[in-house]
């Protein structure tokens, strides 16, 4: 299907979207709206609760209202002299200072609670248990990684050596795009497995997707292999019945929760688990923008053509995904990290060629290092000639702001593209916001108009990309867990970057003129911006 004909169905769509859409009209439906104002009444009615006690004229409250007030000076003297983000530093100091009361009360709520803290400490233990299993024979050393990489071996040193996220060679890389051209190769890697198949997914919704992919899972089972199936709670909440992971087993896959959501006050509710992985016996792996659900396969019309990217590697850096996935696992499921096996042993006729460098990431939320964040800053830093980026929000700090300004005003040609069609009103608002002092500093930005641009995805130069899960936002690079693929040298760079150029066709540039038409939205935008961080 080309995106021209976006709005066409091919054979047998329309019985498969009319399977899909059984349960929207039906089926989980009313359940979901039910839990849904459940969870937001329960919400209000702490934040009646806490704003009574706080203004009721009572003694107690009172001298609460005192002891707060002061509370709120000490704080934003404590975030003054904080390391953090000074976006997130300046809404909070905005709200601390502007509500007196409420304001150190929700900082104090949302930061300091004990599971936040529990969760780091488990993390960092699973983390430093898991450090080794990264490493084996098949990794570049320092001088040929360097060699490989070469201009861009400052990303791969900082991934590598400080990070610790290995980099190969022996890997084959295939860009699939959109989510119809990914679907029918995945399906035919998940009956190749052999030992495990593990799935990691942010959001998972019954459908035709869903349902054949089970199908395999349930079969390979049977097989004997270790089939495990994890999921974010917030990302799947209004997407799949509460009981879904005892669905699952009963089907025989393993499954778990990641964060369960509790519908109180907590910071550790914003760390989501926002990657899309599956690792096929440590030989295959994927990852991108698709999640599991019929809008990213475009048998569910959901915003219009969706349009994503995925990155499929066969061979060494497959196995850095085992141990990414294996990571987050432990800490959902409750387990000692544990490795199934070796790493991959490959005879020298199914060993693939070196197809350039190859370097797997990951990103955590409760640890000081931003990774995904710093791929994108040397791409930006490094390019000399293009830049070119997608993404479906684009809500940065100054930091990111500045390197594209400056790389375009540096001479580099800087394209981004951004969806025409919304699925957030308040965010594409926002996204909006940008466009004038991006275009101002030279930067071209295109609006997807088929519908929604949702990979993720950056080229510098043709010969060096990144593909993954993080969005050029504030939650995808400093809230969520992310992951992607940094690749140099290799044939995918020229597919991800034929795939960006095919999609501006399908694109409307963005003109001074038309960021200049409507005041009105422009406020609200500029206003809203200050915002973005807490969205």
């Amino acid at each position: 299907m080309t995106r021209k004909k976006a709005n066409t169905a091919p054979p047998g769509r329309e019985a498969d979207e009319k399977a899909s859409g059984i349960k929207r009209k039906h089926g989980w439906f009313r359940w979901f709206m039910f839990r849904r104002m459940v969870v937001i009444l329960i919400i209000v009615l702490q934040v009646a609760f806490f704003a009574y006690f706080l203004k009721a004229d009572t003694l107690v409250s009172r001298i609460l209202s005192a002891v707060v007030s002061v509370v709120s000076i000490f704080l934003a003297i404590y975030l003054v002299n904080k390391n953090m983000k000074p976006a997130y530093r300046i809404i909070w100091l905005v709200i601390i200072l502007a509500f007196p009361v409420l304001g150190p009360f929700y900082y104090l709520l949302l930061h300091l609670l004990p599971n936040k803290h529990w969760v780091m400490k488990r993390y960092a233990a699973i983390a430093r248990e898991s450090q080794p299993a990264f490493r084996t024979p098949n990794e570049l050393s320092p001088g040929e990684r360097n060699g490989l990489f070469h201009r861009w071996s400052r990303s791969a040193s900082y991934l590598s050596d400080f990070a610790g996220f290995p980099a190969y060679a022996h890997t084959r890389n295939e860009y699939l795009s959109p989510g119809e051209a990914f679907f029918p190769r995945f399906l035919e890697d998940l009956e190749k497995a052999e030992k495990y198949i593990y799935m990691e997914y942010f959001i998972v919704e019954e459908g035709v997707m869903t349902e054949k992919v089970l199908n395999v899972l349930e079969r390979k089972v049977k097989e004997g292999v270790d089939v495990r199936f994890m999921y974010d709670d917030i990302g799947s909440l209004m997407t799949l019945p509460k009981n879904y992971v005892e669905i699952l087993r009963r089907r025989g896959i393993r499954a778990a929760v990641f964060n369960r959501f509790i519908p109180v006050f907590t910071s550790i509710q914003n760390n989501r688990d926002h990657r899309k992985i599956t690792v096929i016996d440590g030989r295959i792996a994927y990852t991108g923008g698709l999640n599991i659900a019929d809008e990213y396969i475009n048998v569910y019309e959901k915003h219009g053509y969706w349009k994503d990217g995925v990155i499929r590697v066969e061979g060494d850096a497959a196995w850095s995904f085992t141990v990414i996935f294996l990571q987050l696992w432990s800490l959902a499921a409750g387990e000692h990290f544990t490795l199934p096996q070796k790493p991959p042993e490959f005879s020298p006729e199914e060993r693939p060629e070196t197809d350039g460098a190859v370097l797997p990431y990951a990103d955590s939320p409760l640890d000081t290092e931003t990774v995904g964040e710093y791929v994108y800053t040397q791409l930006i830093a490094g390019a000399n000639r293009t830049l070119y980026a997608t993404t479906p929000y684009f809500m940065v700090d100054d930091g990111l702001l500045s390197g594209l300004k400056l790389a375009a005003k540096s001479g580099v040609d800087v394209r981004l593209i951004t969806p025409r069609v919304w699925d957030k009103f308040f965010v594409h608002v926002i996204t909006r916001s940008y466009y004038r002092e991006l275009i101002e500093a030279g930067i071209r930005v295109y609006e997807y108009t088929p519908g929604f641009m949702h990979a993720k995805v950056m080229v510098a130069d043709d010969e060096i990309a990144t593909v993954g899960t993080v969005n050029l936002d504030f939650r995808s690079l400093y809230l969520h867990f992310e992951d992607g693929v940094l690749v140099c040298g290799s044939s995918a760079v020229g597919e991800i970057r034929k795939d960006f150029l095919r999609a501006l066709e399908d694109s409307s540039e963005i003109t001074l003129e038309d960021v200049k038409s409507n005041l009105f939205m422009r406020l609200m935008g500029n206003l809203m911006r200050l915002f973005a961080p807490l969205l």
